[in-house]
């Protein structure tokens, strides 16, 4: 099988000029098959404010109304998701961007009114990874945006992360699969604040050991919860790293 490496970069590095061209500069370096999952939520939440849309977020997920559906639409679907586009030509990659409900690679029910009614966020159900395949055996590396659509006719604003992991599980069938999620540290740390303790390897057992002891919490459970099930359902590996080591391979694998 083929190598496809899936890379998840959140909304900042992608939001910032900078940031953006050196993201794009490494990303050109990985080899091999690629694609791009990107988040968004800073600049959406700055051009709601500028429309006079409040953001109204619960544990730090977004509560999509119709108006905040119609400003994520436009800025992660068309802004964030076509500067990138344009910038990986000019590196003359052959980028194609795409949202859910194009070439319907990916449909999500909305998600069900629990404790909290998140609005039109959508938990994905089914990916076309044949065709998304297709576009990748041809050279083409698709830069995937948050959101999905419920072949009703709606759009959905769905988790990054998700995208990305529901991804690579999809195209583990064809292609030997790396999914790499980028964040603003070089990888795992075993002490929060010394930048280079980084933890190169993590399983399950030690995972479960690390959270006992409290040097695994918050936002990285989920994450690494996440990483375990691409796993299991397929993916070779999965590697938590900073955006700017990506074509190194370094950072905390996930075994």
């Amino acid at each position: 099988m083929e190598k496809l490496t899936v890379i998840k970069v959140g909304g900042k590095i992608v939001e910032e000029e900078q940031t953006l061209q050196q993201l794009l500069k490494d990303f050109s370096f990985v080899e091999g098959h690629k694609v791009l999952v990107h988040g968004g939520g800073r600049s959406a939440t700055k051009i709601a404010s500028q429309l006079g849309i409040e953001s109204k977020m619960v544990n730090g997920r977004r509560i999509t109304d119709a108006q905040m559906l119609q400003v994520v639409t436009m800025v992660y679907g068309g802004l964030v998701n076509k500067n990138i586009v344009a910038g990986l030509q000019a590196l003359d990659i052959n980028a194609l961007g795409l949202t859910g409900a194009d070439m319907n690679i990916m449909r999500s029910d909305k998600r069900p009114v629990g404790e909290v009614d998140y609005g039109y966020v959508g938990d994905v159900k089914e990916v076309n990874a044949g065709l998304l395949a297709s576009l990748i055996e041809q050279g083409i590396v698709p830069v995937l945006a948050p959101l999905t659509h419920d072949k009703k006719g709606n759009l959905l604003n769905t988790n990054a992360d998700t995208i990305a992991g529901e991804a690579a599980k999809a195209l583990s069938s064809y292609f030997d699969v790396t999914l790499m999620f980028c964040f603003e540290k070089k990888g795992v740390l075993q002490d929060e604040n010394d930048d280079e303790s980084v933890i190169s390897e993590i399983d399950r057992i030690s995972f479960q050991q690390l959270v006992n002891e409290g040097v695994i919490q918050g936002g990285m459970i989920p994450k690494l919860e996440n990483s375990f099930q691409a796993i299991d359902a397929g993916v070779k590996e999965v590697i938590i790293t900073q955006a700017s080591e990506i074509h190194k391979n370094s950072g905390t694998r996930v075994c």
